[in-house]
């Protein structure tokens, strides 16, 4: 099993991962867990995440306590995305506020997803409060995974998202605008709603919703007649010139 786990050829170490979880043996665990913190293979990585899910609790969760504390940023976003997948309530008190605030975006990330998952009733504001204090960092991606941990948190947030849109970082500032249009219409695209964010904190909320209207203005006059058969017979049929256009 260690050999398979370590094979060159990623299809042999995910099927070696898959026969793990098939026939669960506690003698394996050691294994499993270590080779979470190196695989580089995603499938590979969540097949061992789910052959451990498959080994009795009480000796998975405390092996994956250890990993939360391991110097290999991938043992710990491993362990997270494993205790993820058990979710047992009880690991709630091992997400710390150095977790939620990793400088590793997948640790970071994990983390947020887990604790949501995670996060008791009477706590769902403190934790809002603490990963509202993340909005504005790194790319793409990881402002998308934040987006969704705090919209899964639900109304909760509003106290600590309506802070966020007054903030002096233009990049906080239009996170948080962005969240808030994605909890108004869940319809919207993130990118959608991060690039109209973006706008209305560069040019002030009065300023992008008159440059809004007037934009809309603009596409309604040069529209075309819905009763005309094309441009050269609505002009003539508005008396001007052939050449002239919107």
């Amino acid at each position: 099993m260690r050999n398979a786990l370590g094979a060159e050829d990623s299809s042999v170490r995910l099927q070696a991962a898959l026969a793990a979880g098939s026939s669960p043996d506690p003698a394996v665990l050691e294994m499993l867990v270590e080779r979470c913190a190196v695989e580089p293979d995603f499938f590979v990585r969540d097949m061992l995440s789910w052959a451990l899910t498959r080994l009795p609790t009480e000796i998975t969760l405390p092996r994956l306590r250890q990993e939360l504390d391991s110097e290999r940023p991938q043992a710990r976003s491993q362990a997270l995305h494993t205790l993820s997948k058990i979710g047992d309530k009880s690991t709630w008190a091992w997400i710390t506020r150095a977790m939620l605030r990793d400088a590793d975006d997948e640790v970071a990330k994990t983390a947020w997803r887990l604790a949501v998952v995670l996060v008791p009733e009477d706590e769902e504001k403190d934790l809002a409060d603490e990963l509202v204090l993340q909005l504005g960092r790194g790319d793409r991606t990881v402002q998308l995974s934040l987006s969704r941990a705090l919209v899964d948190l639900g109304d909760v947030i509003e106290p600590a998202l309506g802070r966020a849109v007054e903030s002096s970082d233009p990049a906080v500032a239009a996170h948080a605008r962005a969240i808030e249009l994605l909890r108004q219409d869940p319809e919207t695209g993130f990118d959608a709603a991060l690039d109209e964010a973006r706008r209305v904190v560069a040019l002030g909320p009065e300023r992008a919703a008159a440059a809004a209207a007037s934009a809309g203005t603009e596409t309604s006059e040069c529209a075309e007649p819905a009763e005309t058969t094309g441009p050269m017979e609505a002009a003539k049929a508005a008396g001007a010139p052939e050449g002239a256009a919107c």
